[in-house]
């Protein structure tokens, strides 16, 4: 069990737990030949098949017992996934099956693999949810999904996630995870230069806590960036997950969708109109006045509401909703995810970047009922790097993309300078009440 160790500024009390950048943590991942012969991937593919085809079958054996001893521990179905990767490569390149011995077709799966450190360089900017399934859940605890950003080779950032279980006391515990993860499966292989919705499954034999959502289209290419997840309530006891994040593709950003009623299947949707364009945007948990409604950084600087009558499409520029007011967010303000509706109002928790750019946490009061109106804000920042949380990827970093209300209580997890993840707890009525 995890307890509350020194109090942070004003009301909120910080956790020991961290969660680091972690380089034994690994994945296994088709590796693509085309990375390195983009003109003839195809044909390099073909040599690399015949290479392999023209050593005899007890030269085979061995070689695909080098490659068990070395990787069978390290994974989770490996030889299982071996098989797969030879059926693809065989469907690509029009190889008869039929031709190879099971041991050759799993030899040739592994050279077309690859480990991926997915979390090796940072793990940062968390946001949590209710989990689908609180069955068993006694004394106001309630069970969470955390989604984390893990940056991993080549800069290249995805999704992770942890489970685990809140208590009302504001305590809480994370579920174990392995030393392999499981990366989820597009539905359809064809779908990676699309522009629309792209449907992946994680593998119905691993946990949630063990699965990575890596980039799948071309406009992902480089990244999945900063999740903002929430359970959104369409009424009636119909509850989604919907997430915002940026798709980095190495020289473009848009935001996107993912979309999922149970963390097994996953949509990812691009946002059209023209507030796509830009990065942060956070959903309310329901609709306001009958409409979707979101807070992003339209301008680069502040805080705007946006409404829609389409949860994929965003064109209306919204509302100004907030401007930098305090030297400590002077540079600029964003949301840090979701609000969350209190018995006050909607509760928004904002960051603002300050002189030497430095990241800070505060949060802002809206009305209920029309959340245009500030009811109230933090003058000074509620939480902001201090001492050895000032060093890491990037320094003077505090930074998160979800809260989690537990009863009277919410849980806080945030990124740390780009590079770990913390925990912090507060009672709401004490927070609120030090806005001003």
């Amino acid at each position: 069990m995890n307890r509350p160790d020194h109090p942070a500024p004003e009301v909120l009390r910080i956790f020991e737990t961290r969660l680091h950048a972690d380089p034994g943590r690994v994945v296994l991942r088709p590796f693509h030949l085309g990375w390195q012969a983009k003109h003839a991937p195809s044909s390099r593919a073909r040599e690399l098949v015949d290479d392999i085809a023209a050593l005899d079958e007890d030269r085979a054996v061995l070689e695909y017992g080098r490659v068990l001893a070395d990787f069978k521990e390290r994974h989770w179905q490996t030889e299982q996934i071996f098989s797969d990767r030879f059926c693809e490569v065989a469907e690509k390149l029009g190889l008869d099956p039929f031709a190879f011995s099971p041991v050759r077709q799993r030899l040739i799966g592994s050279y077309f693999c690859h480990e991926y450190t997915f979390a090796a360089a940072a793990l940062m900017n968390p946001s949590i949810v209710p989990h689908p399934d609180q069955s068993g859940m006694m004394h106001g605890a309630v069970r969470f999904i955390l989604s984390l950003r893990a940056v991993g080779e080549g800069h290249i950032s995805s999704v992770a996630f942890r489970e685990g279980i809140a208590e009302a006391d504001g305590n809480f515990q994370l579920w174990p995870q392995a030393s392999f993860a499981t990366s989820v499966e597009l539905e359809n292989e064809g779908e990676v230069d699309t522009d629309d919705v792209v449907t992946v499954c994680r593998n119905p034999e691993s946990s949630l806590s063990n699965t990575v959502i890596f980039p799948i289209t071309e406009q992902q290419r480089n990244g999945l960036e900063d999740l903002r997840l929430v359970r959104f309530d369409h009424g009636g006891g119909d509850f989604e997950w919907i997430g915002t994040y940026t798709a980095y593709s190495g020289h473009s950003i848009r935001s996107e969708l993912m979309r999922t009623r149970d963390f097994r299947e996953f949509d990812l949707q691009p946002i059209h109109g023209r507030a796509g364009r830009n990065k942060g945007m956070a959903l309310f948990p329901q609709k306001i006045d009958g409409r979707f409604a979101m807070v992003g950084r339209q301008d680069g600087k502040n805080l705007f509401l946006l409404k829609s009558d389409e949860l994929g499409c965003w064109d209306d520029e919204g509302t100004l909703l907030m401007e930098p007011r305090y030297p400590w967010e002077f540079i600029q303000i964003g949301n840090c995810g979701s609000p969350i509706l209190t018995d006050e109002g909607w509760l928004l928790f904002t960051h603002g970047v300050g002189a030497m750019r430095k990241y800070a946490l505060g949060c802002v009061l809206l009305d209920r009922d029309d959340p245009t109106r500030i009811l109230a804000r933090s003058v000074e920042p509620v939480l902001t790097a201090q001492d050895a949380d000032r060093a890491g990827y990037v320094p003077n970093v505090i930074y998160t993309c979800g809260v989690l209300k537990v009863g009277e209580r919410l849980l806080l997890p945030y990124g740390i300078s780009d590079s770990a993840v913390g925990f912090a707890t507060c009672r709401i009525d004490e927070l609120i009440a030090m806005l001003d």
